[in-house]
C-alpha cells in the first residue's frame, strides 16, 4: 500500500500529539501519524498503575484540549494543589484527543503498530507488510530522546537464580507475597514505588532504598500556575531569578533555590548530585525521610540470593524473602550532550526548547513550521535545551530556556501563541496580574527586576564552570 501525506509524524505519545494538535489548528496539513505501540500515549501505555503526572494536569497534553476539571485534591500526597492524572487517565485522554480531534478532522491518517523503517518504508508490525510513503514536506522525528521505561528495561546488573526482581509494575500483584522489600533507583520512579510501599502498609524498617545518587527536586508547590497560587507559583518564579541572579556558583544557587523554597531535597545530611526535573511534595518528602535502610553512593552489581553485590566491591546482606523493584530505568539519557538543528530540510527533530515541558516545545516547533518561512530562522527561535543531569545542567537549562524566552518575546504572533497556549501555564497567569493587588505587583516588579541580572550570572557561571 502506499500512503501520502504532508508530514509524517513518527511517534504518537505525547510530543508527537502536541505537534500534530498545533499544526491541525495553524495549517491545512495533511498528516500520516506511525507508533510502533498499539494505541496513542506513548510510554505512558507501558507505565506503572500508581504513576502519576510531575506537573499539575492543566498544562499538560495537547494545546486544544484540556486534561482533567483543573480540580484541587482534597486527599493524599497532592492535597491543596491541583490534580496530576494517573496513567490510566492520560492513556484514555490521548486516545480521546486521536479518535474525536485527529481522525474526524479528515486530514489525519494513523497507523498503529506500524515502525518508520530506516530505508523510508512503513513496516505493519502483525501483518510483516511493507508501505511506501511520499513525503510532500517533511518527516517530524519525534524520537530524538527515546524513554526508557522500567517494564521494558533490561537491567544493567546480574539477578541471581531464584531472586525476585520486577518493575514497579507488577507491585500491585505480587508485593503481598513478600516481607521484605528493596528498592532500586534515585529518581522519581523509585520514590513513587518507595511510596506506594509506605501508603500500603510496608513498615519503613522492611524496606531497604539503594539510591546511587541524592536528587534536587522542585517543589510541587511553585509549579501550581494560576491567579489562586499567583504567590507560591509566580512568587516562586521570582525567587529563582533572584537566587540565579546573586548566586556565586552552581552550589550556590541551588542552596539559595532550597532557601526560598524552590527546591527540596530527602536527605538533609547529604548533599543531592542529581537534578532532573523531577518534581515532589513536601508531604512525599516527609514520608521518604522514613525510611532508614539506606545505601547510598554505589550501584548494583548483583543480586544474589541473600546478598546485594555493589559497584564499590561491598556486599551487602538481605533476606532471602525480599522483593527486588527494579527502577533504573533513566527515562531518557540525562547525560546527552548532542543535539542537532530542530529544522532541517525534508525533517523536523523535535528537541525541548522549553524545559522541563516537551510538548509545549512540540506545539512551539509546530507553530514555528506554520508561520515562519525559513529554516535559518525557525531554527533561530528553536534552540534546544540540554537536559540536565546535575546543578551545572540545570544552570544551562535554566540560562537556555531565559534565551529562547527572550528571542520569542521580540516576535509578537510568536511571543502571543505561547502566553495564550494552555501548556505554558505561566504566561497567562503573570498577563493577567492584578493591578490592585500590592503583592501581585510586588511580585512581578521583583521579576522584571532580576530577570536581565540572572541571565548575565548564569551565563557567567555556566562559563565558569
Amino acid at each position: 500500500m502506499e500512503y501520502t501525506c504532508d508530514y509524517l509524524v513518527v511517534g504518537a505519545g505525547a510530543v508527537g500529539m502536541a505537534f500534530v494538535d498545533t499544526l491541525l489548528e495553524e495549517s491545512d496539513a495533511s498528516i500520516l501519524v506511525v507508533d510502533a505501540r498499539h494505541q496513542p500515549g506513548g510510554h505512558w501505555n507501558d507505565a506503572y498503575s500508581f504513576v502519576r503526572l510531575h506537573q499539575p494536569s492543566h498544562f499538560y497534553g495537547v494545546a486544544s484540549t484540556p486534561l482533567g476539571s483543573y480540580r484541587i485534591d482534597e486527599t493524599g500526597f497532592n492535597k491543596g494543589f491541583y490534580e496530576l492524572a494517573g496513567g490510566a487517565e492520560v492513556q484514555s485522554y490521548f486516545e480521546r484527543v486521536m479518535r474525536e480531534r485527529f481522525l474526524p478532522s479528515g486530514r489525519v491518517q494513523y497507523l498503529p503498530m506500524c515502525r518508520f523503517e530506516a530505508d523510508g518504508t512503513l513496516h505493519h508490525l502483525l501483518s510483516g507488510e511493507k508501505s511506501t510513503v511520499t513525503i510532500n514536506k517533511r518527516r517530524v522525528d519525534c524520537t530524538f530522546f527515546e524513554t526508557s521505561i522500567p517494564s521494558r528495561h533490561k537491567p544493567k546488573f546480574e539477578i541471581g537464580e531464584g531472586v525476585a526482581c520486577q518493575p514497579p509494575n507488577a507491585l500491585p500483584v505480587i508485593a503481598p507475597q513478600f516481607s521484605s522489600y528493596c528498592v532500586l533507583g534515585a529518581g522519581k520512579t523509585a520514590m513513587d514505588a518507595l511510596i506506594w510501599l509506605l501508603d500500603h502498609g510496608a513498615a519503613p524498617a522492611d524496606i531497604t532504598w539503594v539510591c546511587p545518587r541524592q536528587s534536587w527536586m522542585i517543589n510541587r508547590e511553585v509549579t501550581q500556575a494560576s491567579a489562586t497560587f499567583f504567590k507560591e507559583s509566580i512568587g516562586g518564579f521570582a525567587n529563582q531569578l533572584q537566587a540565579c541572579a546573586e548566586a556565586t556558583s552552581p552550589a550556590d544557587l541551588f542552596d539559595r533555590l532550597e532557601a526560598c523554597g524552590f527546591v527540596v531535597r530527602v536527605n538533609e545530611q547529604e548533599r543531592p548530585q542529581m537534578f532532573h526535573f523531577a518534581t515532589i511534595s513536601k508531604g512525599e518528602v516527609e514520608r521518604l525521610r522514613q525510611l532508614t535502610n539506606l545505601i547510598e553512593g554505589s550501584r548494583v552489581a548483583a543480586i544474589e540470593t541473600t546478598a546485594l553485590k555493589l559497584s564499590n566491591g561491598e556486599t551487602c546482606a538481605m533476606a532471602d524473602d525480599t522483593l527486588y523493584v527494579d527502577c533504573t530505568a533513566s527515562a531518557v539519557d540525562f547525560t546527552r550532550t548532542d543535539t542537532r538543528p530542530v529544522f532541517e530540510d525534508g525533517l523536523i527533530t523535535i528537541q525541548p526548547v522549553r524545559m522541563p515541558n516537551p510538548c509545549l516545545s512540540a506545539a512551539v516547533t509546530a507553530y514555528l513550521e506554520c508561520h515562519y518561512q525559513d529554516d535559518e530562522e525557525r531554527n533561530r527561535l528553536a534552540q534546544p535545551v540540554l537536559l540536565p543531569d546535575d546543578e551545572v545542567g540545570y544552570v544551562r537549562a535554566t540560562l537556555g530556556n531565559m534565551m529562547n524566552q527572550l528571542t520569542w518575546s521580540a516576535e509578537r504572533g510568536l511571543s502571543q501563541f505561547v502566553r495564550d497556549c494552555r501548556l505554558d501555564g505561566f504566561g497567562a497567569v503573570v498577563a493577567a496580574v492584578d493591578t490592585d493587588d500590592p503583592e501581585q505587583v510586588a511580585i512581578v516588579e521583583k521579576m522584571q527586576r532580576y530577570a536581565e541580572p540572572a541571565g548575565l550570572n548564569l551565563f557567567k557561571l555556566l562559563s565558569e564552570a
